[in-house]
């Protein structure tokens, strides 16, 4: 499968154009892109179907958006799949958002590994169901050699949880003498948290229209650009993407400064 970039890049002016690459300089892309895949339960009521059907069609969106984040030569793309407030939706839509890495991984991981795309998790394993993570270890283990794009899936993840637990680490390695008071830098600090060897995202995206941030990566998107769409996720194409990162290039990030 040829990446997106290399495709325009042969196609002519007008197919650049059609496609949203044209404003992008592929010299200035963002390293890490965090994405809340928003929507999909609207998406299928608007439809006449169920909630699932609109994980479900959230689910093959994920790979076109990979692909297209891969052929800008992003280095990685976290997605928030479930977070730890999840759990308080229907036990049977739970059951199926579970059942879902099962579906995704067998039929997308050799085109992923073609990719040269390597798979991770952000988040905790205790209280997913042993099929959940079976199916992400082995994607895990079988794309470990790459070197590619970092495919990052936020998954029983939520960042209030995840600084409480890095402040109690850093109590307890306070308290054994490996850490000291004053040592404690906002870059020590990040190596507390799950993300310790990403960088912190360059962009959010967040589809559906609703504007908030959802305990998604606090810390890390201290000075990351927002970008929101009224696109709901199983919506959201490899265009309106590059919209997102045309716009993030025309943005001065001045990290407090002027």
């Amino acid at each position: 499968m040829l990446k997106p970039f290399k495709k325009w890049l042969g196609g002519t002016s007008e197919e650049a154009t059609r496609s949203g690459l044209s404003g992008i300089d592929l010299n200035n892309v963002p390293e890490h892109v965090a994405i809340i895949m928003d929507g999909n339960g609207r998406w299928a009521r608007q439809r006449g179907l169920p909630r699932v059907a609109g994980h479900h069609s959230g689910m093959k969106n994920v790979k076109k958006i990979t692909m297209a984040a891969n052929g800008l030569g992003i280095k990685a793309l976290t997605m928030y799949a479930f977070s730890t407030e999840n759990w308080k939706r229907p036990k049977e839509e739970v059951e199926f958002l579970m059942k879902l890495p099962q579906e995704f991984f067998p039929l997308e991981i050799n085109e992923l590994i073609a990719n040269n795309v390597r798979i991770r998790m952000t988040g905790w394993s205790e209280g997913l169901p042993d099929y959940t993570l079976n199916a992400i270890e082995d994607a895990i283990e079988r794309t470990k050699e790459n070197d590619g794009l970092i495919l990052n899936f936020a998954l029983n993840y939520g960042s209030r949880k995840e600084m409480l637990s890095g402040v109690q680490d850093i109590i307890r390695d306070v308290q054994s003498g490996k850490l000291q008071a004053q040592e404690l830098t906002e870059e020590r600090f990040s190596q507390y948290l799950l993300t310790s060897d990403l960088p912190d995202p360059d962009l959010l995206i967040r589809t559906s229209g609703e504007l908030r941030i959802s305990n998604f990566l606090l810390w890390q998107l201290a000075y990351s650009e927002l970008w929101f769409t009224e696109a709901y996720w199983p919506e959201f194409t490899e265009e309106l993407f590059y919209q997102a990162i045309a716009e993030y290039q025309r943005r001065a990030r001045r990290y407090g400064g002027v």
